[in-house]
């Protein structure tokens, strides 16, 4: 293992987390030329992540204590597969951490996960322009080329529900 890996440490997030969470959401929606789009709080984070009902899951990756970056994540089903999968919402590593192990830690994380629990698949998103798809693709991420996202929200997804 690289000597820069060896001194990123990854774990779960927990509550104590949310004000890094929604810090490092808002980084990344500012990266992405989205500065705006983040609505969520510290405060729903710690509701939608840590309470009753969790929606996600997240992993902190820390470098000498401090947090350097995270990945967000959500699980899916494959009836195919008949087996659950998880989907990246959101990964970041802060910029002065970035080519030091951290991203990939993080991947490796959530391969570990996936292979401790039977999940079969990680899955998620990546803007075309983003230069971080090499390095997916170098930890074996394949572009499925023939698949397309689609995404139904605001007015839209409002008019379709009024529609009888």
């Amino acid at each position: 293992m690289p000597d820069e890996i060896k001194d990123i440490v990854v774990r779960p997030a927990t509550v104590d987390d949310v004000d890094t969470l929604h810090r490092f959401s808002v980084d990344l929606a500012t990266y992405e030329d989205e500065p705006d789009a983040v609505t969520s709080t510290p405060q729903t984070l710690a509701r939608d992540g840590f309470g009753q009902n969790p929606q996600f899951a997240a992993l902190i990756a820390e470098r000498g204590g401090k947090p350097v970056g995270f990945a967000l994540y959500t699980f899916n089903y494959s009836v195919w597969t008949a087996a659950r999968g998880i989907f990246i919402e959101d990964i970041w590593v802060v910029p002065e951490e970035r080519r030091g192990g951290v991203a990939r830690a993080l991947m490796q994380g959530l391969a570990l996960e996936c292979t401790a629990k039977g999940y079969q698949r990680i899955d998620l998103n990546v803007l075309d322009w983003n230069p971080a798809r090499g390095f997916y693709e170098r930890l074996g991420y394949r572009w499925i080329r023939n698949w397309l996202p689609y995404r139904l929200s605001g007015e839209a997804l409002e008019k379709l529900a009024k529609s009888s």
